[in-house]
C-alpha cells in the first residue's frame, strides 16, 4: 500500500473499523487466557455522547486495548439503561405533542410507546462511541431491560424480600412532584439558594390570651391591638395549611411564657397546641418552630413523638390539595408568592428577611423536591454497608485515586434504607400481588411470576382466581438493575455457576465518576458480596469532571460544552483522545482546552511524517557507522526503561501520565534526537543510504513506538503498523504482542551518559545562539582536562555539527565555557563572532548587574534590615551579591580578553 502524503483521518478511521468489526477483533469467548473484564457504564437510552462520555470511554478503550496486546483475552462488554424517570419524561414529552395524555393510556399503551421510543433512540450514543474507536465486544450489547436482566432483577428483589430486607411501609420520602416519584436520599442534590425568611404572627388562643403573664426576666413578649402573639421563622410559609403544632425548647427562657398555651396558624385560623422538645434550636429565628408532620422529615419525627395529626396538604404534582383549604389546586411555588402578600395584607407577617439556605433537588428533573408521607418499598440497607465497608478500606477493591475511600466510608457508616420504589411506569414492575383474604382483608405476596403468586395465595384464600390479583403498580429504582450489571451481564444470577461468570467475574477494572460512588459504586460492591460472595471488580478509577478552560462545569446551558463528534470530525478521533487524555489526570476535573485536540492532531502529523521519512531511505550493504550503533543501542535502552516507567504508571491508574511518557519518547527522544543520529547525511544535494542494520532496527524501534502508543491512538498506529510489513487478512496491532525486556544496569548507565551528551550538545547550540553563530557553521569543541565522553564522540560531532572535539588542559582564552555534572567544556569562538559587537553586548550585561549590586549591598548595608528581617531573607540577599559578583567579574575578564585581542 502507498502511503498517502497527508494523514487523513477520516479515510483512515472508518477504514479501520470496519476492518475489526470484520473480523471479530474485539469479541471474546472464554480461553485459557487471563480474562481481562471490563463492563461500561451504561448510558441512558436517552442519552448522546457528551464531554463526559468521551473521557470516560477513552479510558476504558485504552485499558481494554492495552490488556489485549499483553495477551489477554479482553472482554469490554457495553449495554444501556433504561433510566426509568429521564425516559418516562421523554415519552410523556412526546406524547403531550400528539395530544396525548398519559392517564389516557392503559399501561400497556403507553409501554408500547416507551419501547417506540428506546427502539428509536437507545442505541444512538452506543454506535456514537464507535466514532471513538471504542472496541467493545458489541455482540455483548446489553440492556437492563432485556430479558436476563429483567428476570435477573425480579429474582434477586424476591430472594432479599424472602430473606426479610426487603419491606413495604409509610416512610417520609423525597418527592419529585415533576416526575410524581418518590426518590432515595442519593438522587437529592442540595444547592445554595438565595431564599426569604419569613416571620409570621401566630396569636395567641382567645381563651388563653388572659392567661399570658411574664414568666422570667428573659422573656420575648410580642403584643399589639389584636393581643399576644409568637413569632415563627420559616422558609416555606406555604405549609402552613399543614401545621399541627407551634413547638418551643424547654430550656428557652425568652418562650416560657409560651408553655402550656395554644396558638392560631396565621391565615387558617385552626389552633393548634404549643409542644416542647429539646430539637428545637433555640438560636434560630424566635426559637419557635412550626410543626407540618407531612411535609418535613424532622417535624415528622416530632409528630410521631407528640401524636400530632398529619395533614398532608399536597398533590403529588405539587399543587395544594383539598385538605389545605386554601389555594386549592395551585402549584407550591406560586403559593409561595401569594401567601407571602396575603399575609402581609392581613397584618400577620411581622418582617421579611433574605436568607441564605441548602434546598433540595431532584438529580433527574432538578426541580425542588418535597418531603412526602409515602407508602413505599424499602431495602434495609445496614446488612449490605456491613459486608461492603471492609474490602474497600483493606483495598480488596482498590479505589483510585485513595481519597475517595473516605467518601465512601462516611457513606456506609451512615447509610439509610434505600427507597428502591418509583411511582412510574417505565422499568421492572415490583413482583408483588395484592388480593383478599378470607376475612375480606387486603394481603400481598411477592413471587417472580403470576402463576407463583396465584399459587403463593391461594394457600390464604383458596377460591382466588388469577383474575383477583392485582400487580403492584409501582416500578423499582433504575439503580436497583444497575448495582446487579457486572454479575447479570454474564447471567450470574439466573445461572450462578455457567461458565462465562465463572471466567469474566470478578472484572477487572471499573471507570467510572465519583458522582456515582453511592448510586452505583457502592451498591455493586454490596451485590458483587451477596450474589457471588466476592468483589465485583479489583480497580475503580474515579475520573474527574470535565469542566471548560476557564474551570465551568460543561453543560448545554451555559453553551461551553462542544459536540464530541464535531471535534472528531475535526480533529480526528485519535487528535481527540490524546487531547482528552492530556487533560485527564486521575480524580481530579478536567480543564478541557480544544487546542489540547489541536496538539493530538500535530501529534498525530508527527508520527505520520516520521514514518514517511524513514520510509523513504534506501538502504545499502555498507558498514554500520560507529554514531548509528551507538544510537541503536541507546534507544534499545531507552525503550525498555520507558517500558518499565509505563508499566508502573498504568499499575497505579496514571493513565495521563502514562500518555506523556509515549509521547515525549517518540517526539524528544526518537524523532529529535534518535533520528538525527542515524539519519544519512546529504552530500552534493543527494541524500546518501543507511546501513541496512541501523535501518533494520529503526523500522523495529517503529514498530515497538507504534505498539506503545496503539491503546491511546488506535487509528493511526494501525494504519502505519500495517504498512510496516506484509501483514495476513485479520491480523492487527491491536493483538501484536509487545515484548520489551527488563532495562539492565548498563542499560541505565547508557541513558543516562547519553542525557548528559545532550547537555553537551545542547551547550554548544546554546553557544551558537548567544553568539549568532550559523547553525551550518562548523565548530570545534573542548573538553578540560579528562575526556569522559570518547565513546560518544562521534554522535557529539554529528549532532553538534563539529568539526572537531578535543580534549586541552585549559580553555582557550577567547571559548564561551559551560559544564555538563563535573566537566567543563569550551567553545572557542574567537575568529568566529563580531568582536565590536559582543564587547557592547558585554558592557550592557555589565551595566545592568553593577546597577542591581548596588541595589542589594544598600539593602545589606542597612543594619535595621540586617538586624530585624528574617535570617533566610538576609541569606537570600547575601547569595544574590555574591552570584552578581561572581558573573560581573566573568564578563570583565570577558571583556579583557577580546579587547586585548
Amino acid at each position: 500500500m502507498e502511503l498517502a502524503s497527508k494523514y487523513d483521518p477520516k479515510v483512515v478511521e472508518s477504514k479501520w473499523y470496519q476492518y475489526w468489526l470484520d473480523n471479530k477483533l474485539f469479541s471474546s469467548k472464554p480461553d485459557g487466557r487471563e480474562p481481562y473484564t471490563v463492563v461500561i457504564p451504561p448510558p441512558n437510552v436517552t442519552g448522546v455522547l457528551h464531554m463526559g462520555h468521551m473521557l470516560n470511554n477513552t479510558l476504558q478503550d485504552i485499558l481494554v486495548r492495552r490488556a489485549r496486546m499483553e495477551g489477554k483475552n479482553a472482554c469490554w462488554v457495553p449495554g444501556t439503561d433504561h433510566a426509568s424517570i429521564a425516559t418516562e419524561a421523554k415519552v410523556v414529552g412526546r406524547l403531550a405533542e400528539q395530544g396525548i395524555k398519559k392517564t389516557d393510556l392503559t399501561r400497556e399503551q403507553f409501554l408500547e410507546h416507551a419501547w417506540d421510543w428506546t427502539r428509536e433512540h437507545g442505541g444512538i450514543i452506543l454506535k456514537q462511541l464507535r466514532h471513538l474507536g471504542c472496541s467493545c465486544d458489541w455482540d455483548r450489547t446489553s440492556f437492563t431491560m432485556d430479558d436476563i436482566r429483567s428476570k435477573s432483577v425480579i429474582h434477586v428483589f424476591v430472594d432479599l424480600y424472602r430473606k426479610g430486607y426487603i419491606y413495604r411501609g409509610v416512610r417520609m420520602v423525597n418527592w419529585d412532584p415533576q416526575a410524581k416519584t418518590a426518590l432515595s436520599d442519593e438522587e437529592v442534590v442540595y444547592k445554595e439558594e438565595h431564599s426569604k425568611l419569613y416571620y409570621l404572627k401566630y396569636y395567641v388562643a382567645p381563651e388563653d390570651q388572659a392567661s399570658v403573664k411574664r414568666l422570667d426576666e428573659g422573656n420575648v413578649m410580642h403584643q399589639d391591638s389584636k393581643g399576644y402573639y409568637a413569632v415563627v421563622a420559616t422558609t416555606r410559609p406555604e405549609t402552613i395549611m399543614g401545621d399541627s403544632a407551634m413547638c418551643i425548647n424547654p430550656e428557652d427562657v425568652k418562650n416560657t411564657w409560651l408553655k402550656g398555651k395554644r396558638v392560631i396558624v396565621p391565615l387558617v385560623n385552626r389552633c393548634i397546641p404549643v409542644i416542647e422538645d429539646s430539637y428545637v434550636d433555640i438560636q434560630f429565628g424566635t426559637g419557635c418552630l412550626k410543626v407540618t408532620p407531612a411535609h418535613d422529615v424532622n417535624d415528622h419525627m416530632l409528630g410521631l413523638k407528640h401524636n400530632l395529626e398529619t395533614i398532608d396538604i399536597f398533590n403529588d404534582n405539587g399543587t395544594l390539595s383539598e385538605a389545605a383549604g386554601l389555594y386549592v389546586g395551585q402549584d407550591r411555588m406560586d403559593v409561595r408568592k401569594q401567601i407571602a402578600i396575603d399575609l402581609e395584607q392581613a397584618q400577620l407577617m411581622e418582617k421579611v428577611e433574605d436568607y441564605d439556605n441548602k434546598v433540595g433537588f431532584s438529580e433527574r428533573t432538578n426541580v425542588p423536591i418535597e418531603p412526602k408521607l409515602s407508602t413505599q418499598w424499602f431495602l434495609k440497607m445496614q446488612h449490605f454497608a456491613d459486608i461492603a465497608l471492609d474490602p474497600v478500606m483493606s483495598d480488596e477493591v482498590e479505589f483510585y485515586p485513595k481519597k475517595y475511600k473516605n467518601t465512601y466510608r462516611y457513606w456506609l457508616e451512615n447509610i439509610k434504607d434505600w427507597c428502591i420504589s418509583r411511582q412510574l411506569w417505565w422499568g421492572h414492575r415490583i413482583p408483588a400481588y395484592y388480593f383478599a383474604t378470607t376475612d375480606g382483608k387486603r394481603d400481598f405476596v411477592v413471587a417472580e411470576t403470576a402463576e407463583e403468586a396465584l399459587a403463593m395465595a391461594q394457600e390464604k384464600n383458596p377460591a382466588l382466581t388469577a383474575a383477583d390479583l392485582e400487580q403492584e403498580s409501582d416500578c423499582l429504582d433504575t439503580w436497583f438493575s444497575s448495582w446487579l450489571w457486572p454479575i447479570s451481564l454474564f447471567n450470574g444470577i439466573l445461572d450462578p455457576n455457567n461458565e462465562e461468570i465463572n471466567y469474566y467475574y470478578p472484572t477487572s477494572d471499573l471507570v467510572t465518576g465519583p458522582d456515582i460512588i453511592f448510586f452505583w459504586v457502592a451498591r455493586m460492591i454490596m451485590a458483587g458480596y451477596e450474589y457471588r460472595g466476592k468483589m465485583p471488580f479489583r480497580h475503580v478509577y474515579f475520573t474527574g469532571i470535565v469542566r471548560d478552560k476557564l474551570g465551568r462545569k460543561m453543560s448545554k446551558s451555559l453553551g461551553n460544552s462542544p459536540d464530541p463528534l464535531e471535534l472528531i470530525d475535526k480533529y480526528g478521533a485519535d487528535g481527540v483522545r490524546m487531547g482528552m487524555m492530556l487533560a485527564a489526570p486521575a480524580g481530579n476535573d478536567i480543564l478541557f482546552d480544544e487546542t489540547l485536540c489541536e496538539q493530538g492532531r500535530n501529534f498525530n502529523n508527527k508520527i505520520w511524517n516520521a514514518f514517511r521519512l524513514v520510509e523513504g531511505w534506501k538502504t545499502a550493504n555498507i558498514e554500520q557507522p560507529a554514531t548509528a550503533k551507538t544510537a541503536v543501542e541507546w534507544f534499545a535502552a531507552k525503550l525498555k526503561e520507558t517500558a518499565k516507567t509505563l508499566d508502573e504508571q498504568f499499575k497505579t491508574y496514571r493513565i495521563s501520565e502514562a500518555l506523556m511518557t509515549v509521547y515525549r519518547l517518540f517526539w524528544d527522544e526518537f524523532s529529535a534526537w534518535y533520528l538525527e543520529m542515524v539519519k544519512p547525511a546529504y552530500i552534493d544535494g543527494q541524500a546518501q543510504p543507511i546501513d541496512k542494520a541501523t535501518y533494520e532496527a529503526t523500522l523495529h524501534f517503529f514498530e515497538t513506538l507504534l505498539q506503545m502508543l496503539h491503546p491511546f491512538m488506535p487509528f493511526i498506529t494501525e494504519e502505519l503498523w500495517q504498512h510496516l510489513g506484509e501483514r495476513k487478512e485479520g491480523e492487527s496491532i491491536m493483538t501484536s504482542q509487545l515484548h520489551i525486556g527488563e532495562p539492565t544496569s548498563d542499560d541505565e548507565k547508557l541513558c543516562a551518559a547519553v542525557e548528559n551528551v545532550k547537555l553537551i550538545v545542547a551547550g554548544v547550540r546554546s553557544v551558537r545562539s548567544q553568539k549568532q553563530i550559523a547553525p551550518k557553521k562548523e565548530l570545534e569543541l573542548q573538553v578540560v582536562g579528562t575526556n569522559s565522553y570518547a565513546a560518544f564522540a562521534d554522535i557529539i560531532v554529528k549532532m553538534a555539527n563539529l568539526k572537531a572535539f578535543t580534549t586541552v588542559e585549559s580553555k582557550a582564552a577567547d571559548a564561551s565555557a559551560f559544564m555538563v555534572d563535573t566537566d567543563e567544556f569550551a567553545v572557542p569562538v574567537g575568529d568566529l563572532i563580531d568582536v565590536d559587537a559582543e564587547i557592547a553586548k558585554l558592557e550592557k550585561d555589565l551595566e545592568h548587574l553593577q546597577g542591581f549590586l548596588t541595589g542589594v549591598k544598600k539593602k545589606l548595608s542597612n543594619d535595621n534590615f540586617v538586624a530585624h528581617a528574617p535570617e533566610a531573607v538576609v541569606e537570600r540577599e547575601r547569595k544574590k551579591q555574591s552570584d552578581a559578583e561572581e558573573k560581573i567579574a566573568a564578563i570583565q575578564e570577558s571583556l579583557n580578553a577580546l579587547k586585548n585581542k
